[in-house]
């Protein structure tokens, strides 16, 4: 069996218009900046990330790797003639 990395982003935070005003999924509090958003986030759910910020949508994304076991196929199977 072999494993395989892949990169989750999960959807936490929407701007706020006007302005650069954050609020988090989760909760009704709407923080002043993007990086009040981000200690906010941390300091909830205290596991270290990575971020993805989407200006245009403004959207924020937590991202993590998962690793996933990839199950080999069965081996083909011949007849006496060769065939499958």
């Amino acid at each position: 069996m072999s494993t395989e990395t892949k990169l989750i982003e999960e959807l936490i935070a929407q701007r706020v218009p006007p302005g650069d005003r954050w609020s988090l999924l989760d909760e009704d509090v709407v923080y002043n900046s993007l990086t009040d958003a981000l200690e906010a986030y941390y300091q909830k759910h205290q596991k270290p990330c990575d971020f993805k910020l989407s200006p245009l949508k403004g959207e924020l994304y937590s991202l993590a790797e998962k690793t996933f076991e990839v199950k080999a196929p069965p081996p083909k199977k011949f007849n006496m003639y060769g065939d499958y």
